[in-house]
């Protein structure tokens, strides 16, 4: 059974448990408090609101244990929490301007109506209906009203924080979004406009000659050809935040085949004491570091294991291996075979013995062992299983009557999990797990399927030490002869080691692209100079050394930084478009696709609203110049596409027939439109006056 999620569902539902008299006066006395700036606490101040570093730190494990399974990582929830808080702030602020709020009868229906946070707990929702029980969550709120006990207070705190709060902030970002989005005005002749744009259609005749008909090598692009372009499309290319650009090398410390036969060489001599042990549990816990020797039975459909068709069919007692399993070479071992249930769904009631979270003792193994049995006599005697549940159980599935549904064999602890399968639907009794004693009664269970219980030896296939060294000295000799960036790329091109650029790295981030989560090397490249060289950094299983080859201030990008995203290529192509252009020559396709050593080609049924053309791919010059009347039946002059120059002909201007009338084309505009809402706390940052310490605390 997971009984720390249980615990922790349980712990969720206490926290629900609280005076609904008192919720008001807790948003009175909470929303908009400023939490006090100063430099331990404080990880922002948005517009004079602060962000307190500890209630933000608690948000951030919240959802890293939320989203572990989705492999969260922390820089990225963070940054993704700091966005969250300070566009919350800048709402807030902007409603409160012109005195949008949640009143009392609204709040009501934040905690109880259709988008109701409370709406998560099994307990308060119809099986039927799938609706929201609101009297017996009321009832249950009202019911600890008057409670002043220490735990409650703290519960109360963590309500607000966690579910109240963030359910009024929902609820008023939605309302002032609503009024932008009723905000919105579109004139009756701009949709007939867009309306008429968006069924227009053209066929065009062209003469097309690719880029590629020009080799790049012939075409040279310089810093100050970047440079100028940056400067005459500098509206495009504006850095909003600092940046530094770097490069590294990696000395890779990754096991080597020596290292790899080594460990092979380990893991074969143990297999005679594996394949020999009486007490498996034992011999792992002795000889290596393997998971835990679990003594369970599982279907083959859930033993996560190569080969498994291979070990499932190994006699008992059998060895199999060694084979590589992910970074592990394993041997796996055939400990029993049995016919039982993939699935099991049981109701119990657990007497606590320790706490879960604390592991401190709740009550004695002897308390807790006659208070089961006296609940046990109760059932046999005729009380319902349910009111025991109700009264007595102290784990999560309380609220759902103490049942467990639809668990799969393994998943829970052995003493429950074996009573739960290996007993038919209608045992019922009681089993004593680490956490307590549980009365249980099998519900139900799915037809019975071959089970295995294997056990593995594995060894971890880890670099030597000799390894490890050998990377760690060449990248520190690596660094200490590297005293610039000059110095750095010959050593590197002297090591035959490939220097990897990592452009347009913020202040606040924790990733570099090619490194992954890299926090460190993001805080050195802030705190040192263009140029420097860092010392060896120690990234997964690799020596990292880098230099800071540039930087971008806030303002017009840098042309180092403008290469990584490619203008290069647009310049060399627009320079290969002038050549180009000097052969389009003559006063029809024709002559122009003879002059070029090309072919008359054919589009039809071009789009106004699609800049796409079949084969073509994404030209939006050519479209626009395909609709121009004045190319119809004319030749136009050399236009510069995506992937060529082009010269074109209009050759017909149309329309489709609508599949919709106006005013649905008006509604699906205007929904268009309004997507364009989202943007606007974009212009509430560029505003305000944010102070963030992120760097500073992370």
């Amino acid at each position: 059974m997971s009984i720390i999620q249980n615990i922790r569902e349980r712990g969720s539902w206490i926290l629900i448990c609280i005076v609904i008299a008192l919720i008001a006066f807790i948003l009175q006395d909470g929303v908009g408090r400023n939490n006090g700036n100063n430099d331990i606490t404080t990880l922002g101040v948005v517009n004079g609101s602060s962000i307190n570093k500890i209630d933000f730190e608690q948000k951030v494990q919240n959802t890293l244990q939320q989203y572990a399974a989705q492999g969260a990582q922390r820089g990225q929830v963070i940054n993704e929490l700091w966005d969250q808080e300070v566009n919350g702030i800048l709402i807030k602020q902007e409603a409160e301007k012109i005195g949008l709020s949640i009143g009392n009868k609204e709040l009501n229906d934040v905690i109880s109506g259709p988008q109701s946070p409370f709406k998560q707990f099994e307990r308060f929702i119809d099986s039927t209906t799938g609706e929201l029980k609101t009297n017996e969550l009321k009832a249950a709120l009202a019911q600890l009203k008057k409670s002043t006990k220490k735990e409650d207070v703290e519960q109360r705190e963590q309500l607000y924080k966690n579910l109240i709060l963030p359910a009024i902030e929902q609820r008023l970002s939605r309302k002032y979004q609503f009024l932008l989005y009723k905000g919105i005005q579109t004139p009756k002749w701009l949709v007939e406009k867009q309306y008429a744009e968006s069924n227009a259609i053209s066929n065009i005749r062209y003469v097309n000659v690719p880029y590629t008909t020009i080799p790049d090598t012939t075409v040279k692009v310089s810093n100050e050809d970047i440079s100028a372009y940056l400067k005459e499309n500098s509206a495009a290319f504006q850095v909003e935040e600092a940046q530094r650009n770097i490069s590294f090398v990696a000395f890779s410390a990754a096991p080597t085949t020596a290292d790899s036969a080594i460990i092979r060489k380990n893991i074969e001599a143990l297999k005679d004491g594996f394949q020999s042990a009486t007490d498996v549990a034992a011999f792992l816990n002795k000889t290596t570091t393997s998971p835990a020797f679990k003594d369970t039975y599982l279907n083959k459909k859930n033993i996560s294991a190569q080969d498994v068709d291979t070990v499932a069919n190994l006699p008992v007692g059998a060895l199999y291996g060694p084979y590589v399993y992910g970074p592990n070479y394993v041997f796996a071992k055939m400990i029993g075979k049995k016919s039982l249930p993939d699935t099991a769904s049981v109701r119990h009631i657990l007497i606590l013995t320790n706490d879960p979270q604390t592991q401190q003792p709740v009550r004695t193994d002897s308390v807790a062992k006659i208070l089961i049995d006296s609940i046990k006599s109760a059932i046999a005697g005729g009380v319902s299983f349910e009111s025991m549940v109700e009264k007595y159980s102290e784990d999560g599935s309380k609220t759902n009557g103490g049942k467990i549904e639809n668990f799969i064999q393994g998943t829970m602890v052995k003493p429950f999990n074996d009573f739960s399968f290996e007993n038919p639907t209608g045992t019922m009794g009681v089993v004593k797990s680490e956490f307590g004693f549980h009365y249980i009664e099998v519900l139900k269970q799915t037809a019975p399927a071959p089970a295995f219980n294997i056990a593995y030896l594995a060894l971890p296939i880890v670099a030597s030490k000799e390894t490890t060294t050998t990377a760690q000295t060449e990248a520190a000799k690596f660094a200490a002869d590297s005293k610039n960036q000059k110095s750095f790329n010959a050593n590197a091109l002297r090591l035959k080691k490939q220097t990897v650029p990592a452009t347009g790295i913020k202040i606040y981030d924790f990733n570099i692209q090619g490194l992954g989560e890299t926090r460190e090397i993001v805080r050195w490249a802030f705190e040192k100079k263009v140029n420097d060289v860092s010392e060896p950094f120690e990234i997964g299983d690799a020596y990292v050394v880098a230099t800071i080859t540039g930087e971008d201030k806030p303002g017009l990008m840098s042309a180092e930084t403008a290469k990584s995203k490619n203008i290069d290529v647009i310049i060399r192509d627009q320079k290969k478009a002038e050549k180009i252009k000097s052969k389009l020559k003559g006063a029809t396709l024709e002559a122009i696709a003879t002059a070029a050593g090309a072919t008359v080609l054919q589009a039809d049924s071009l789009n106004y609203t699609s800049t796409n053309i079949t084969g073509l791919g994404n030209e939006p010059k050519i479209v626009g110049a395909s609709f121009n009347k004045a190319l119809l039946n004319k030749v136009s002059a050399p236009i510069a596409g995506n992937s060529g120059v082009f010269v074109i002909s209009v050759s017909n201007l149309g329309a489709i027939t609508s599949q919709g009338d106006v005013a649905a084309f008006k509604e699906q505009y205007q929904g268009r439109l309004s997507n364009s809402i989202v943007n606007s706390i974009i212009f509430l940052k560029k505003t305000a006056k944010i102070e963030d310490n992120r760097a500073k605390l992370y």
